[in-house]
C-alpha cells in the first residue's frame, strides 16, 4: 500500500509540472517541463550519491579501520541479501546516519561519530537496518526525484509570478487570471506536501525493514527515541499537527508504536527483553 501511495503521490508531482508547463507555452510547454523532469531524474539517478558525501565531509570506513561498525554493516547486508556499500563516517556530535547511492549496487551508508556514542550496539544495528532499507527500496532515488521536481515546480511558479507582473509579449488569449494565480499560490504548496507525504512514506516502509533485517524491532524503537530526545521540537498542540504535514518524516511515537506491534510477532520473540 505505501509503495503505491508513493508511486501516485510522485505521478502528482509530475501532473502538477506539466500543468503548468502547459500555462507557460502550452503544448510545448508541456514537452519541455516533461524533457527538464526526466533531465532531473537522470543527474539524480547518477549523482545524488556523491553530491551528498562531499557535504558531509564524510570520511571512508574499512573493516581495519573502524572494525566494528564494518562488520556491523556487513552482517546486515547478509540479512538483507544486499551487496556491501560503501561506509561512511561522518565528524559531526550530531546523532544521524544516512544512506545514499543509486541502486543497492552503488550505495553508501554514513553515520555520524555522535550517533555512535549515544546508541548500544543493537540500537545502532536497528538505525543501520533502517538505512539499509532505504538502499533496499531505492528511496534516495525516489526522495531525489521528488526533492527536484518540487524545486522545479517552484521555480516555474516564480516565473509565473513575473509573468503576471510584467506581462509578456506572447500572451495567448483564453489565460484565466485566478487560474494564474491559483497556481502561482498553490502549486508550490502542493508540491511541497506531496513531496514530505513522499518522505513519511517511505520511513515507514524503512522501519518495518529495517526491524525485520535487524531481526530486533524493539531496538530500532529504542534508538528513535534516543535521537528523538536530542530533537528540539518547538510546535505544541495545534502547531504539531500542522508541522506534521510539513516534516519528511512521521512522528517518532507513531513510529514506535509500529515497530512495538511488529515485535509482536513470535520471529522476534528471543529479542522481546528489550
Amino acid at each position: 500500500m505505501n509503495n503505491i501511495k508513493t508511486t501516485l503521490l510522485l505521478a502528482t508531482l509530475t501532473a502538477i509540472l506539466v500543468v503548468i508547463g502547459d500555462m507557460i507555452g502550452g503544448r510545448s510547454g508541456m514537452i519541455m517541463m516533461f524533457v527538464i523532469s526526466m533531465g532531473m531524474n537522470f543527474m539524480s539517478y547518477w549523482y545524488s550519491d556523491k553530491i551528498v558525501l562531499a557535504q558531509y565531509n564524510a570520511q571512508p570506513v574499512t573493516a581495519q579501520s573502524n572494525p566494528k561498525l564494518y562488520a556491523m554493516v556487513e552482517k546486515l547486508t547478509k540479512n538483507g541479501n544486499l551487496p556491501m556499500p560503501r561506509v561512511y563516517i561522518i565528524p559531526s556530535e550530531v546523532p544521524n546516519a544516512f544512506a545514499t547511492g543509486r541502486n543497492p549496487s552503488h550505495a553508501a551508508v554514513a553515520v555520524t561519530e555522535g550517533i555512535q556514542r549515544l546508541l548500544t550496539d543493537e540500537e545502532l544495528e536497528g538505525v543501520l537496518a533502517h538505512e539499509l532499507t532505504h538502499v533496499k527500496n531505492r528511496d534516495t532515488l525516489i526522495s531525489t526525484i521528488a526533492a527536484m521536481m518540487a524545486g522545479a515546480i517552484s521555480m516555474i511558479a516564480n516565473i509565473l509570478q513575473f509573468t503576471a507582473i510584467f506581462g509578456r509579449s506572447d500572451d495567448r488569449e483564453g489565460t484565466n487570471p485566478l487560474a494564474l494565480l491559483g497556481t502561482i499560490i498553490i502549486a508550490p504548496i502542493a508540491a511541497g506536501l506531496i513531496q514530505m507525504s513522499i518522505s513519511r512514506t517511505r520511513e515507514f516502509l524503512a522501519d518495518e525493514g529495517g526491524g525485520d533485517m535487524c531481526r530486533n524491532p524493539l531496538a530500532l524503537a529504542s534508538a528513535l527515541a534516543k535521537i528523538d530526545y536530542y530533537s528540539i521540537n518547538p510546535m505544541m498542540g495545534i502547531g504539531e499537527s500542522l508541522s506534521n504535514l510539513f516534516s519528511t518524516h512521521p512522528r517518532t511515537e507513531e513510529r514506535i508504536q509500529k515497530l512495538k506491534k511488529q515485535a509482536m510477532n513470535p520471529k522476534y520473540k528471543e529479542k522481546a527483553i528489550l
